[in-house]
């Protein structure tokens, strides 16, 4: 007999509170080569994963019932399958576990997952913290660098300041050498300065567009919209002539025929975790978490991160 994981799991799409906790074989490896066990010690939610636990994604992403939601994760090499041997048993872990098909995800106390995928966990935070940090750095990290061309001294507005992907932009935008704008709520206005944006916006006080022009009337390089709302079509002209727009949420924007813009849909990519793992060892990047939740309670982390006006990182802990 297989031994027992706990996992949170849905059979079917709709409202969030179709989520529940149940018993499910713990993952074994399979034949295929690279293959690791990892131990979840936590795991990142996102608002992707209320995407796909209602079937926003499905034509995209297939999905097979009963369905282990969450992409992020960090925890600890538990087994090694054949050939595996980038990673020691013991070895502290995190990734960005997104596979082909909605099946074995994060919310659960194991997955198998090919160790491609994986680096070295951060040794200067804890594993909570590490766990917030892969989707959502991975999406800061190739809109500005990957796909966008971020620049020392250019000015970026982050549309979206506060959450997980905002955290991340403010902070390695700064990290480079850059100037940061950053626009959220009125609560939010110190946690982005604290982050480093020299400005912020609070969205709600006027229209975003003209805090802009005040901060910067010569225009604007660089934006990153990871918000929704009307914060993008009100500041879209303070971009300059062949300035970048990277969004996360809008795959055609209104927008102007003289700027570069690229929608993103994060990638795995454990050499960039290797990379975002160094700024957080060298103090460039911090990363807070906000709230913590239980596996059982999964389908309430789910109803507070869709609501986008989460602080930082949510953590679901196994």
């Amino acid at each position: 007999m297989s031994e027992q994981m706990n996992a949170a799991y849905f059979d079917e799409f709709g409202d969030l509170n179709q989520i529940k906790t149940g018993t499910f074989d713990r993952p074994e490896l399979g034949e295929g080569e690279g293959e690791v066990l990892v131990k979840v010690e936590a795991a990142g939610v996102n608002p992707v994963d209320a995407a796909v636990a209602r079937g926003m994604l499905n034509e995209v992403i297939p999905t097979e019932f009963p369905a282990i939601p969450g992409w992020d994760m960090a925890g600890v090499v538990k087994e090694r399958g054949y050939s595996a041997r980038r990673f020691d048993e013991g070895d502290e872990v995190y990734a960005y576990a997104r596979r082909p098909v909605v099946e074995h995800g994060t919310f659960a106390e194991y997955v198998a997952i090919p160790e491609s995928y994986l680096s070295q966990k951060p040794q200067s935070i804890s594993i909570e913290e590490a766990a917030g940090i892969p989707l959502v750095g991975l999406t800061a990290y190739q809109s500005l660098f990957q796909f966008g061309n971020l620049q020392k001294g250019q000015t970026l507005l982050v549309l979206g300041g506060s959450g997980g992907v905002g955290t991340l932009a403010i902070q390695m935008a700064k990290a480079v050498g850059a100037s940061v704008i950053a626009v959220a709520g009125e609560n939010n206005q110190d946690y982005m300065t604290k982050l480093g944006a020299e400005e912020t916006i609070d969205y709600s006080a006027g229209n975003v567009g003209n805090a802009v022009r005040e901060i910067a009337p010569e225009g604007i390089d660089f934006i990153l919209h990871c918000s929704r709302g009307d914060s993008l079509q009100q500041s879209i002209d303070t971009l300059k002539s062949g300035g970048q727009l990277i969004s996360i949420t809008n795959s055609d924007p209104k927008r102007p025929d003289d700027i570069q813009f690229q929608y993103v849909f994060v990638e795995p990519n454990a050499k960039q975790l290797n990379h975002i793992r160094e700024m957080v060892d060298d103090d460039k990047i911090r990363v807070p978490v906000s709230k913590t939740y239980s596996l059982e309670e999964t389908d309430q982390a789910l109803k507070d991160i869709e609501s986008l006006h989460s602080r930082g990182k949510t953590v679901v802990i196994p």
